[in-house]
């Protein structure tokens, strides 16, 4: 058999033509899920919702659900259809109703965020702040598997499953978290990536419109089919840039990153050795490298700095933190940890300290209240009560024998008088009421002694 025949026999099996669906159907049907207004928008916020609640609370499954009901697909889908078939209708339609449903999105999870008391940034909010190589091929890969489904008619659990690995939602929810929380980093980071998903998508749609061979749009004027067939090879271009230098810079990231993990693996490995941790700073061009157990020679490091060209980190200077470095540095972490805990309960301990000072300043305070308040209203008693030789303010408490859950708090006055000047019945009641507003007493008790008999 000839490698025609081979190329030939494998057509047939990959031909997707034979599966494909009523074109008008799969047109009408994908246009439809273009528009964002009524219930459609409201399931889109109850989405957004959903998703920031599971960003909020870490929990992936209530994300997925999100993802599920989500119909931001439809406008992402419409905009690939459209430029496959030049309808700049549609174009026009789907990339109105995208940006309406981005910026509702956006606006929806920002005030979740800015109301929800829980602000930690969780795992889950996280991973979706740095774009990676594999979210363009997730995307692209979504997105092809997606437009195959909807023109074969072979949707079943694609549509589904392109939703959840897509991701669309958590992206948005996280760019609405960096708004409410003011962290510009966050925003950006989870909107690239919402952009890279909504980019390949749109490309694998295209691309897909494009080898089932959907036939142009049919335009009633000659006049705007020259336009749209100038105008949407322009677009095309204008994505395939971003997309390009996403995917370049990604790959390079990608690569980088296996490299040094390719140089610590062959060139600092060794039996005895574990290496914890490796830190590439890209600003001081330093590759630190944290290792515990048997230490590293002076040879061996030698050795690795001389290899790292070979894998391209020429450029980087190689620092090797180990043996007695690394115990020093973990015991003085230990004792950072130690001190801070120290300090922690010591201060709880201050804190506790004070409030009991507090309360007992307050409780002599209460007591020796009435006893500064006996010597300060000497003068105004004399002058009001000349027959009172002397003035004894306490407070005390009753406790009745009857009921051991009563105890009655007063004030008691104890009044001496002239024994040739004796308190008259309206004096005294004149005198209980004058005491009873200086001292500010609820109760109070006024005994007056007579020092002829000290009765």
């Amino acid at each position: 058999m000839t490698i025609k025949e081979l190329v030939e026999r494998a057509r047939i099996y990959f031909d997707m033509m034979p599966d494909k669906g009523d074109e008008e159907t799969i047109v009408r049907q994908i246009s439809s899920e273009v528009s964002f207004r009524g219930a459609n928008l409201w399931v889109l916020i109850c989405a957004i919702l959903i998703a920031s609640l599971g960003l909020n609370i870490n929990s992936t499954a209530v994300i997925i659900g999100a993802m599920l009901i989500s119909p931001l697909m439809g406008p992402i889908i419409g905009m690939g259809l459209a430029l496959g078939t030049y309808d700049l209708a549609l174009l026009g339609r789907a990339a109105k109703n995208f940006g309406i449903a981005t910026l509702i999105s956006i606006l929806t999870a920002t005030i979740y965020f800015a109301l929800s008391p829980f602000s930690v940034v969780q795992s889950e909010l996280l991973a979706r702040t740095s774009p990676t190589l594999y979210d363009v091929l997730i995307a692209f890969c979504g997105g092809a598997a997606g437009v195959i489904a909807l023109c074969t008619g072979g949707k079943g659990n694609v549509i589904p499953g392109v939703a959840i690995a897509t991701a669309l939602m958590p992206p948005l929810c996280t760019a609405g978290f960096g708004l409410a929380t003011g962290n510009l980093h966050f925003f950006f980071g989870a909107f690239y990536l919402f952009f890279i998903n909504t980019i390949f998508i749109a490309l694998a749609t295209w691309c897909g419109v494009r080898l089932l061979h959907f036939q142009q749009h049919q335009h009633l004027l000659p006049e705007r089919s020259r336009m749209a067939r100038r105008i949407v090879p322009a677009i095309i271009v204008v994505i395939l840039i971003p997309a390009a230098l996403t995917t370049v810079r990604t790959v390079r990231e990608s690569v980088f990153d296996r490299n040094v993990s390719r140089f610590i693996k062959g060139e600092l490995t060794q039996t005895g050795t574990q290496i914890i941790q490796s830190h590439l700073d890209k600003e001081t061009m330093k590759l630190s490298v944290v290792a515990v157990g048997r230490p590293i020679d002076e040879n061996l490091t030698a050795e690795a700095r001389r290899r790292m060209e070979h894998y391209s980190l020429g450029k980087y200077d190689l620092s090797i933190i180990q043996g007695e470095q690394t115990d020093s540095l973990m015991q003085l972490q230990g004792e950072i940890n130690r001190i801070a805990s120290s300090r922690e309960a010591e201060h709880q301990r201050l804190l506790e300290l004070s409030a009991e000072a507090n309360s007992l300043t307050r409780q002599l305070d209460s007591y020796t209240r009435y006893e500064r308040l006996s010597v300060a209203l000497r003068g105004e008693l004399k002058a009001l009560f000349p027959q009172v030789t002397s003035l004894s303010l306490s407070r005390t408490a009753e406790a009745t024998v009857r009921d051991t859950t009563s105890v009655q708090p007063y004030v008691v006055a104890l009044v001496h008088t002239a024994a040739d000047d004796p308190l008259l019945p309206e004096d005294a009641d004149r005198l209980r009421q004058w005491l009873r507003a200086r001292t500010d007493a609820d109760s109070l008790v006024v005994v007056a002694v007579h020092e002829e008999n000290g009765n």
